[in-house]
């Protein structure tokens, strides 16, 4: 029986991690799990299996394998990212929404050392402790501050650690929160100034520490990043996916792997899948492929937006197979739940996609299309 994915890297791809970390023994940076190459190609995937040194056979570890592409994109851009984090500088990893700069994140802090937790979910209400560190209060006021008492936020326990910490939409935090992270970057320390003289108040980044955060383009001035915490960080553009057939194919995937995990079987076919992706690009770019204009909603049509439409379809299919029918009927209303959003008026916006693009189409005897016309009915009720 095959494991349900978990949405962790390192447990989803332990077997492809333990392959490479053999595969490529090649010099690596201090505190690093695989070397740069390796992490690369765990990234992007190789074009054809990968064998085993003779060296490098283990007991129980697969001699041959083909690593799996996971992320969709340029591969110099993987590998800029890569040698950014190799010299333990701060990368930044901009976009606009759902172009799975999370999931980046998370590959690469887990090909790198093994674990993608260490993460710092930035909201308006994110406090400097939870990026510097607090305090057990019971051992605080039994022993005062001393090092058992401190509590480690996830960036200090990678400082401890040699580790690569997250921080996740890091502008959607004030502005005095973002800069605590500006001593850390540059002297690779943090000052604990409350412990006692007995006790060191000064902690020290171990070799392979490194910050990588992400940003929305659609955040830009929200709560702006100071000049001087930008220049600790190197900048990476994360657009969106250039190619339709690979971001059908990166849709199909996650969306199996979200309904899997529910312990269902994803079943939506390839035609409703296209439709999906389809619409998602029409309406992100503002054209479709025929080069007919279609006015573009306001609500982010990214490509993780599509992934949960495709899931809600899938689950749909799963668990109300009985009075489902055709899976073209879930998409519409879904469709409606994306773009009504922050403007009332994208409703209206969508519904005059349907009556231009998704019409036209119907009309030159696309029968996909003319079953989606047909449904027009359901972005009105």
């Amino acid at each position: 029986m095959t494991t349900p994915p978990t949405g962790v890297p390192e447990k989803d791809f332990a077997e492809e991690l333990e392959f490479l970390a053999a595969y490529d023994d090649g010099p690596r940076p201090p505190g690093w799990v695989l070397t740069p190459r390796a992490v690369v190609t765990f990234v992007c995937g190789s074009s054809e299996p990968l064998s085993l040194p003779a060296g490098a056979k283990r007991k129980g570890l697969t001699p041959r394998m083909a690593v799996s592409g996971k992320f969709v994109g340029d591969r110099a851009l993987i590998e800029r990212c890569v040698v950014t984090l190799a010299g333990e500088r701060g990368l930044m990893l901009v976009g606009e929404p759902g172009t799975a700069k999370s999931m980046l994140s998370e590959l690469l802090s887990a090909a790198i050392c093994g674990t993608s937790a260490l993460v710092v979910q930035g909201t308006a209400g994110t406090t400097e402790d939870q990026l510097r560190y607090g305090w057990n209060y019971a051992l605080l006021l039994a022993k005062g501050p001393t090092p058992e008492a401190l509590v480690a936020s996830p960036v200090l326990t990678a400082m401890r650690t040699g580790a690569v910490a997250r921080v996740e939409e890091i502008t959607r935090c004030l502005p005095e929160v973002q800069d605590s992270l500006v001593s850390v970057l540059s002297d690779r320390r943090m000052s604990v100034p409350e412990l006692t003289t007995e006790h060191a108040h000064t902690i020290a980044a171990q070799p392979g520490f490194a910050v990588l955060a992400t940003a929305n383009l659609r955040d830009r001035g929200v709560n702006e990043m100071s000049s001087a915490l930008k220049r600790r960080f190197n900048f990476e553009v994360i657009p969106p996916i250039a190619d339709a057939q690979a971001e059908t194919e990166l849709v199909r995937r996650q969306a199996s792997a979200a309904v899997a995990r529910s312990g269902a079987q994803f079943s939506v076919d390839d035609a409703v899948l296209d439709a999906l992706v389809t619409v998602f690009r029409d309406l992100r770019t503002g054209r479709s492929d025929e080069g007919w204009a279609v006015e573009r909603p306001t609500a982010v049509m990214s490509t993780a937006e599509a992934v949960a439409v495709a899931t809600s379809i899938g689950l749909a299919q799963a668990y109300l197979a009985n009075s489902a029918g055709d899976p073209l009927e879930y998409l519409p209303g879904n469709l409606f739940g994306v773009v009504h959003k922050d403007e009332a008026a994208d409703a209206e916006r969508l519904i005059g996609y349907w009556d231009s693009a998704v019409r036209r189409r119907a009309e030159a005897g696309h029968r996909m299309w003319r079953s989606l016309w047909d449904l027009r009915e359901k972005l009105e009720r």
